[in-house]
């Protein structure tokens, strides 16, 4: 089947989120992890590449985006969208920029959107200003993110510095007048030469309209949420044919791991609402995972029972993160929680469990890795922007879900094993 959008996104967890409000539709949705080694086979409408390039250096994240827009384009894609964090996850050196203007050159676009927008999710945009929740960004506990800590909530000063050409705003008052009038505005701003144009968005109803306005743009640009209106769009012209294949579920066996290494604000209220209803859980130390290793992790593990969705988890509040990367390295602290987490979820798998909780970014993509998994079916949505996924590990056919630190409610790790249940 020709693919009617090809996505990339930075991190695993946002190509499930991607790929998630993209299977609201109904549609079938194809997540493969990393850019497929070979051409494409069994392609589906809408393609998500999940890239593991957040915080990777420049040159790699810029390369790694160009050969999935290869791939995309050999799909059959005549439209793409390059998903990033509803943070806008950065440094000034980029990634989103540098990869946004790559994609530009490649597909000789003049000018792209930015929109990181969710509202759903407590992510709005407003004057160019991103806030999380009534908190602006730099107010908000991403200031001290591990790794791409946010200290301006402006989101043209944080663009500017990562790309080449004039950046410019289409703000909630353009927005709010419609998709001809915002769509009059863009082409304003091209006009000025403009090629990277901040959207404002503050609910669902503007995301609608900016997909409207914005939905023959051959590149788009933000969080998912804003591409969650286009497969309706696609459906409404004939892009998308109304008789598109469904997503189904398989039935699975019901021994459950969940395996956290986010240290969000809202990941550690998640473990400690799972630990607070009686769950058993292991908590992982850097420290003690660089002098010993995780074999400590896999004895306790080997003695749970699967069936109760035991918790392995190195989520820890900000203060112990600072301590742990001071001592060990930043890089290094993480990776040693990585292949603990990883080498947990193999286990698991190899004893039984066929259903995955995996919480932060990193975390999913050594957990999908170690799992040996090259493609995801998109299933239904556990809280916005986080589903079910389904593919094979190991010659069994698993269940997975891949959340960003800070999405899902406090009982997250709770309603996953109940939507899957019920499914």
């Amino acid at each position: 089947m020709t693919t009617v959008l090809g996505c990339i996104a930075d991190d695993f967890t946002g190509a499930t989120d991607l790929a998630g409000l993209l299977a609201r539709s109904g549609v079938q949705v194809s997540l493969r992890i990393g850019v497929p080694d070979g051409p494409p086979d069994d392609t589906k409408p809408f393609e998500v590449i999940a890239l593991k390039s957040r915080t990777a250096p420049v040159y790699e994240a810029v390369e790694d985006a160009r050969a999935a827009l290869r791939w995309l384009r050999d799909a059959g894609a005549a439209r793409y969208f390059w998903k990033y964090c509803s943070t806008f996850d950065s440094t000034a050196e980029g990634n989103i920029g540098p990869v946004a203007e790559a994609l530009m050159a490649n597909l000789g676009a003049e000018q792209t959107i930015y929109c990181p927008a969710f509202p759903e999710n407590g992510r709005s945009i407003f004057m160019g200003n991103l806030f999380v929740g009534r908190q602006l960004l730099a107010e908000s506990p991403m200031k001290d993110h591990p790794l791409t800590p946010m200290r301006d909530s402006n989101l043209m000063r944080l663009l500017e510095p990562q790309v080449t050409r004039p950046v410019g705003l289409a703000d909630r008052l353009t927005v709010a007048r419609g998709a001809g009038a915002l769509k009059a505005e863009l082409d304003r701003l091209k006009a000025d030469g403009v090629a990277h144009v901040v959207v404002d968005a503050v609910a669902n109803d503007d995301l609608e309209i900016i997909a409207e306005a914005c939905r023959d743009m051959v590149l788009m640009t933000g969080g998912s949420a804003v591409a969650m209106p286009l497969p309706g769009l696609y459906l409404a012209d004939g892009t998308l044919a109304a008789d598109a294949p469904k997503a189904e579920a398989p039935r699975l066996a019901p021994e459950t791991i969940v395996l956290s290494g986010s240290c969000s604000a809202m990941t550690n209220k998640q473990v400690a609402a799972y630990l607070a209803t009686g769950a058993q859980g292991y908590r992982l130390d850097p420290a003690e995972l660089a002098e010993h290793g995780p074999q400590a992790a896999l004895d306790w593990l080997a003695g749970q029972d699967l069936a109760a969705a035991p918790l392995v988890y190195a989520t820890a509040d900000p203060a112990s993160v600072k301590a742990a990367q001071e001592r060990l390295g930043r890089d290094r602290a993480g990776e040693i929680v990585e292949q603990a987490l990883a080498a947990c979820a193999v286990a698991a798998r190899d004893r039984g469990a066929r259903r995955f909780i995996v919480a932060g970014g990193e975390t999913s993509g050594a957990v999908t890795k170690a799992l040996g998994v090259a493609r995801l079916d998109i299933g239904a949505e556990i809280a916005p922007g986080v589903p079910w996924t389904f593919c094979e590990s190991g010659g069994h056919r698993i269940a997975l879900t891949l959340k960003s630190g800070n999405f899902g409610a406090e009982g997250f790790f709770t309603d996953a094993q109940e939507k899957l249940g019920a499914a």
